[in-house]
């Protein structure tokens, strides 16, 4: 291994090294401010389609500008958004699925007795974290309580605002409120888990009836839910932390339907890889059919690319001709999405 030895440079420097590289630049003006709002590291990777193969000095092809580069990296943002989009309405209905199905069959505080889970699963991790949660939601009530105590309010105005502070969040309003079972119930426990922690839930349950019955509300099959959730947790990190996501292979690739018993696209049911992001758009696809029966947001997507016809849909993918598939045409009541 050798030793680091590239020096930070400054916007105006960036802007140089890319001209040296070959890079056309239009607007310097415009260019500079990108920079300055981007930073040229995070631009980096939007590069890379547009360089010399195996060249090591990074060298664009000729006739490449600053604006192509630009331009995929506002396609790549906005396909993000319209994926956490879809993620935000499908993790909050898993959560629900979850809880409709597990406290009216186990109780409200199922989660706390350790035969719902395999041995494998850790339990005293997931109780340790709501504990956590609710013993740092009870600090900032009292450090809340400790200023309005302080503050010049009279006696039944500081009274008012405990109590209003108290029910901001459930955390803070179940131990303030009941003193036993000691956490929170079912229900707004699946609210406090993020979705890596809701995944590792679903696959910890020891009843293959409790998840068969939960996937059945999401239209899919068991290990199909558990395999779903796995990588739609990393998609949302992803998202999450605004990373290249058009043309990225999965790392964690979902199990797909062999023979899927709903409307699923041609091209998936193919042997093949399929180990880029269009995997992962059918799934979301599917399951906003299965929330939202009346979405379009199969239709974003089409629009979406149409937008941006320059964007390699081979880099992501897709199939030549992917929306003629009826897949993406069809809502779950019958009717047509309405776009060609």
């Amino acid at each position: 291994m050798r030793r680091f030895s590239k020096p930070a440079i400054d916007v105006p420097a960036q802007l140089e090294l890319l001209k040296r590289r070959g890079l056309t630049i239009q607007d310097e003006a415009r260019a500079e401010l990108f920079l300055r709002s981007v930073s040229f590291f995070r631009l980096s990777p939007y590069m890379r389609p547009f360089q010399q193969p195996e060249d090591i000095n990074h060298c664009f092809r000729t006739g490449i500008q600053f604006r192509q580069l630009t331009r995929l990296y506002d396609f790549d943002r906005r396909l993000r958004l319209l994926t956490i989009d879809a993620l935000e309405r499908v993790e909050i209905a898993s959560r629900a699925v979850i809880s409709n199905h597990m406290g009216p069959t186990h109780g409200s505080h199922w989660y706390i007795n350790p035969l719902m889970f395999h041995q494998a699963f850790d339990h005293q991790r997931l109780l340790m974290t709501l504990s956590i949660k609710q013993s740092a939601a009870i600090r900032d009530f009292q450090r809340e309580c400790e200023r309005i105590d302080r503050s010049r309010a009279d006696a039944q105005r500081k009274s008012l605002l405990k109590r209003q502070r108290a029910k901001e969040s459930y955390a803070r309003h179940y131990p303030t409120t009941y003193a036993h079972p000691a956490l929170m119930p079912g229900w707004a426990m699946l609210e406090e888990l993020t979705l890596g922690d809701l995944s590792h839930l679903y696959k910890g349950l020891a009843k293959d009836m409790d998840k068969k019955a939960i996937a059945r509300r999401l239209g899919l099959a068991a290990p199909l839910m558990q395999s779903w959730l796995h990588t739609l947790t990393t998609i949302r990190n992803i998202c999450a932390h605004h990373s290249r996501m058009w043309n990225r292979e999965l790392g964690i690739r979902p199990e797909l339907p062999k023979k899927a018993i709903f409307p699923w696209p041609t091209h998936l049911v193919q042997p093949g890889p399929h180990a880029r992001i269009f995997s992962v758009l059918c799934i979301l696809n599917h399951l906003m059919q299965m929330v939202s029966p009346h979405t379009r947001w199969g239709e974003r997507l089409y629009h979406l690319l149409r937008e941006f016809p320059d964007v390699s849909l081979q880099a992501m993918g897709f199939p030549r001709d992917w929306y003629q598939d009826p897949f993406w045409h069809m809502s779950r009541g019958g009717a047509p999405c309405g776009f060609r």
